[in-house]
């Protein structure tokens, strides 16, 4: 599937805290920078064509050489994974709140494991 990219830079509200979030000016936005969450509405980045509409969870935090920061997230609906690279405004508290809590989630799973 070939993948196609579509400028869609448009303030929304957040579905999960409320904040009221302001275009990028760079790139399609796709998450709140507050609190990370996305929601589940492209199905090409910036399309706006996926019927889902699930709130997105950010589940971890990826380091990238070239990208920097990439968040994954959880679909709530349907579960679906799906990665975007954080952008300049994102909340860096936020950031490390999601990266203590995947690296918390592995440390109980390797507990689990060795017990």
């Amino acid at each position: 599937m070939e993948r196609k990219f579509k400028k869609n830079d448009h303030g929304f509200t957040c579905m999960s805290c409320g904040h009221q979030v302001e275009k990028l000016n760079y790139t399609s936005r796709d998450h709140c920078p507050k609190c990370l969450f996305s929601l589940h509405v492209d199905i090409n980045p910036g399309d706006r064509n996926n019927t889902c509409k699930g709130l997105m969870k950010p589940i971890d935090i990826e380091k990238n050489q070239k990208k920097g920061f990439v968040i994954v997230y959880k679909c709530n609906k349907c579960g679906e994974l799906h990665k975007n690279k954080a952008a300049v405004d994102d909340n860096l508290d936020a950031i490390i709140s999601v990266m203590n809590r995947s690296y918390d989630v592995y440390l109980e799973k390797l507990i689990k494991k060795n017990n």
